[in-house]
């Protein structure tokens, strides 16, 4: 295989900038995004659908309007690619699965309508777990998505395409969702930045629901840089979605580039146990080297967090039945077999457990408030582990993924997923970045300091 374009080495920020002085053309860009998907997407599996005819026609009309000086904004002829949930008139969109293996939408998801407006190009339509109910994507539909670092592991789940298409550079940006850690998860196993914004923050229309409660919309990028500037554009309120926030939209880019003295940051001391050596060692790492860009590192408690993850589920599996009742009574044999059981399984949680695990995440939100009363942010792992094998379909590697993300969504906080480096198998790790509700800023701040100090990660070598 020949030598991929140079082209593909620039994050969105450095393209934004080429792109607005003609120095990159969107076609030319778009070209070798396309022909990158081409030469390695076979092994990768990050794509159910490339729309490579919508992507040129884009790229065209891009180049021509920013030659006219008509610039739309950073994502102008930036090839990006959207999870196979979210709805794009006249594409289809699978949810991963086989119920819908023939759906075509006959309108956008805002989230897209807001890139298309700023002049993404779309290459297509991201791998995931089936139906997002899932943390391997291990697809039993489409075929599994593989992870870039090593094709025989997960890339994580359920946004794996979005995760994978990032550093095996076929595609600039991605969309992914989180429900118990989907946006985070493929961030943490791929080696690349996950964003969940606060709950509300981003519209949900025209995405496939999965828990309407828990979910989340977010940005998958190459830098903490790339998902403020991707969340500038689709944060917002939206008439169509009556649970997204009218809270103004600040410039998630306004704190980039500050440093972080005198800065209190807290480690969450539920989230820092059961975890591999290798990242217990990393972890321990960026503490040290936040201390030394001028934070303050201390311990808090949030006991709550112990079950947190449960509380989450109970959640996520009462909401996503809701959704699902109608096809798993009439075609219960068109669902993978762990997602059926998933669905299933669901039918015994009652209105009883669904209203107390309700009533907990109140509890869990104020004990995560109280801990950021003296603290910009909170840090934890990303995950007890390395990204697992394909073939390690074991109970203990999902609960030992969800344990560490889940709360988040059950308190709706703001949180970003941020690689700390590779294992001595050449494997990507992991923290998370906290905050508190509406403060992505501080979020991406700390991010983009961090992620400024640890240089850039050695790419897979596919």
């Amino acid at each position: 295989m020949a030598n991929p374009s140079p082209l593909l080495d620039f994050d969105v920020a450095a393209l934004s900038q080429k792109l607005r002085a003609k120095e990159i053309s969107p076609v030319e860009l778009t070209k070798a995004y396309l022909d990158r998907i081409e030469a390695v997407d076979e092994r990768v599996n990050s794509y159910i659908t490339v729309t490579a005819d919508a992507a040129r026609e884009m790229a065209r009309k891009a180049e021509t309007e920013i030659t006219a000086g008509r610039w739309r904004g950073p994502f102008h002829g930036v090839p990006i690619g959207l999870k196979d949930l979210c709805y794009t008139k006249g594409i289809l969109t699978t949810g991963g699965s086989k119920i819908l293996g023939e759906f075509v939408p006959n309108y956008d998801s805002t989230v897209w309508t807001r890139l298309a407006d700023a002049g993404a190009v779309l290459l297509g339509k991201l791998n995931l777990h089936e139906f997002a109910y899932g943390a391997t994507s291990n697809n039993p539909h489409w075929g599994a998505c593989h992870n870039p670092y090593d094709l025989n592991r997960i890339p994580g789940g359920s946004s794996g395409g979005s995760g994978a298409a990032i550093v095996a550079r076929t595609a600039a940006a991605t969309i992914g969702t989180d429900t118990g850690g989907s946006i985070r998860i493929p961030a943490a196993c791929c080696g690349c930045v996950g964003l969940k914004q606060t709950w509300s923050r981003v519209s949900r229309y025209g995405v496939m629901p999965l828990s309407d409660s828990l979910d989340h919309t977010g940005p998958i990028t190459r830098t903490a840089r790339d998902a403020a500037l991707m969340l500038n554009v689709i944060a917002g309120y939206d008439p169509n979605d009556a649970t997204s926030s009218r809270e103004p939209v600040p410039d998630y880019t306004s704190r980039l580039g500050s440093d972080l003295k005198g800065m209190r940051v807290g480690v969450i001391r539920e989230l820092n146990t059961g975890v591999s050596e290798p990242v217990a060692r990393a972890f321990s790492a960026a503490l040290k080297q936040l201390g030394s860009l001028g934070a303050t590192v201390e311990e808090v408690s949030i006991p709550s967090f112990v079950e947190g993850s449960l509380v989450t589920m109970v959640v996520l599996m009462a909401e996503a039945l809701e959704f699902h009742e109608q096809w798993i009574r009439e075609r219960p044999g068109d669902y993978g077999s762990d997602v059926r059981s998933l669905i299933e399984t669901s039918m015994t949680i009652t209105a009883v457990n669904y209203v107390r695990a309700q009533r907990e995440r109140n509890l869990m939100l104020a004990e995560a408030l109280t801990a950021l009363q003296d603290h910009a942010v909170l840090l934890a792992p990303s995950q007890a582990t390395a990204a697992p094998r394909i073939d390690d379909r074991s109970y203990d590697m999902i609960a030992n993924m969800v344990r560490f993300t889940g709360p988040f969504n059950a308190t709706g906080q703001p949180v970003v997923s941020i690689p700390l480096g590779l294992s001595n198998d050449g494997l990507p790790l992991s923290m998370q970045i906290v905050g508190k509700p509406f403060d992505e800023v501080t979020v991406l701040q700390v991010a983009d300091a961090y992620e400024r100090a640890r240089g850039p990660l050695p790419l897979p070598k596919l």
